[in-house]
């Protein structure tokens, strides 16, 4: 529940930045400067969360695996709409791979943690 509680708050941050500044609820719409500041401080509000997590000594769980796919999705959701609409997304690209990079870290922590065990 304490997971769930610590990776809902920058979600709920970033969707109150998106009601309140773009006056939407959807993100796919927004314009492609106004999506990766959304998009932003939605990844590194969830990064933030997930190295509290570790210095609270919690382990990384399929929960938090969960709220990265979801946000995962969500970029390559708006990185295929792009491509549809002919748009510029070479910002876009180089987040989610760094967005590959940082999961694929935390997954192999993971991982280590469980073979020591």
């Amino acid at each position: 529940m304490k997971k769930i509680i610590i990776h809902s708050v920058p979600v709920v941050i970033s969707f109150i930045l998106l009601v309140e500044v773009f006056q939407t609820f959807n993100p796919i719409i927004l314009k492609g400067p106004d999506f990766l500041k959304f998009y932003l401080i939605l990844i590194l509000g969830f990064y933030a969360s997930v190295f509290v997590l570790k210095s609270l000594k919690e382990i990384v769980s399929g929960i938090t695996h969960s709220f990265a796919g979801l946000i995962f999705l969500l970029g390559i959701i708006k990185l295929v709409r792009g491509v549809m609409l002919e748009k510029p997304i070479g910002f876009l690209v180089i987040i989610l791979i760094i967005e590959i990079i940082v999961t694929v870290f935390f997954i192999l922590s993971h991982v280590n943690k469980e073979m020591k065990q």
